[in-house]
């Protein structure tokens, strides 16, 4: 019993001297340098959004599709309504997407 506990506190010591003498190895860090300040970006030099054929070949569909259920002679129980409420919303969503918005 005697042996056990005594290379318990063997393994102990040796994995504390492990540690204390890896982080000692580290040593201090060298300070980190100074960060300068970026130059202010004047507004001309702003990046217009790129123009991207499929949304916009998508969003004239959409609105083509708006315009048709729009002048449609039926209702359809208020799907046509509804229609062109989802056709908004995703119009909308392709403008933001495209930075027109």
């Amino acid at each position: 019993m005697k042996k056990i506990g005594f290379l318990t506190l063997l393994i102990m010591a040796t994995l504390l001297f492990t540690l204390a003498f890896s982080a000692a190895a580290a040593g201090p860090k060298a300070p980190a340098p100074p960060v300068v300040a970026a130059a202010p970006v004047a507004p001309a030099a702003v990046a217009t959004p790129e123009r991207h054929p499929h949304i916009d070949e998508a969003l004239e569909h959409m609105r083509a599709a708006k315009h048709e259920l729009e002048i449609a002679e039926h209702d359809f129980d208020g799907h046509r309504a509804k229609s062109v409420e989802h056709l908004d919303r995703a119009i909308h969503e392709a403008e933001i997407c495209m930075g027109m918005h």
